[in-house]
């Protein structure tokens, strides 16, 4: 499964789902969490029950603390949903009553949101219902009591990509980022998470889905390096070749192959 903008859509506006879905998100996420109020909750599941299921749309659940998730979860057997986005996710145990009301054929998206997550983020990462992890940066930041920067952020992220590689999944998906217009800031936290090996971002408006593929997507410059360096290597076979005063190995193969790789995504 292959995701870069991963929409959310508050539950409680299904006048919304069609037009999130037209929207050309990777995937949407029907929220029952944050985004609805409390009064709001069972009007919001509803709602979700009677949306259609595909494998681009995910919901988002209330945190197996909560009082809400066995009411969530039935909502998702009752209405065949098998993609499914767990808030303030802390431990396998919690994915585990998951698959237990769903079957064996879940996809679950733990949501990192706390420090406890974060500490278990490989045990979550390695469960066999996770394609990926998800950065819950706003509430984590609520969680620690820092700023939402970069710079306080970066030991969280960096540990979500690392454990994601350890526990062998997909890369995880970074954080929102709360401004909505402002397209220059939306490109440089998404330039920032991709420096950090981060496969995507989630959104909350798409308005922002054109800058954040932009700064996932390659380069014009990075295609052309990719391209010069695949090339020389087809030109001189296993001889040692520079391309650009840089010398090819095997890593700098590999990264050129995956350039070239992610553009054809983009382009398909």
């Amino acid at each position: 499964m292959s995701i870069t903008t991963m929409l959310f859509v508050p539950a409680d506006r299904p006048e919304r789902f069609a037009k999130a879905a037209a929207s050309g998100a990777d995937a949407v996420i029907l929220d029952l969490e944050d985004a609805v109020a409390p009064e709001g909750k069972a009007a919001a599941r509803e709602n979700a029950a009677r949306s259609s299921t595909n494998a681009r749309t995910f919901i988002r659940i209330n945190p197996a603390s909560s009082d809400d998730f066995p009411e969530d979860v039935s909502l998702l057997a009752r209405a065949g949903f098998r993609n499914v986005m767990l808030s303030k996710a802390e431990t396998p145990g919690e994915l585990e009553r998951v698959v237990k009301e769903l079957g064996e054929t879940v996809t679950i998206v733990p949501l990192i949101e706390t420090a406890v997550g974060l500490s278990n983020a490989r045990e979550l990462a390695a469960h066999r219902a996770v394609p990926f992890l998800a950065f819950g940066s706003l509430d984590f930041a609520l969680d620690l009591g820092c700023e939402h920067t970069h710079e306080a952020l970066r030991f969280a992220r960096q540990t979500l990509v690392y454990s994601s590689r350890l526990a062998r999944k997909a890369a995880p998906i970074d954080g929102v980022t709360a401004a909505i217009d402002d397209a220059v800031l939306i490109n440089a936290d998404a330039s920032e998470a991709r420096s950090l090996g981060f496969a995507g971002k989630l959104l909350i408006h798409p308005k922002q889905i054109a800058p954040v593929r932009q700064a996932f997507q390659p380069s014009e410059t990075e295609m052309r390096w990719a391209k010069q360096v695949l090339d020389a290597v087809a030109q001189n076979g296993t001889k040692a070749v520079k391309v650009n005063g840089q010398m090819v190995d095997r890593p700098v193969m590999s990264r050129a192959e995956r350039i070239l790789s992610l553009s054809a995504s983009y382009d398909g």
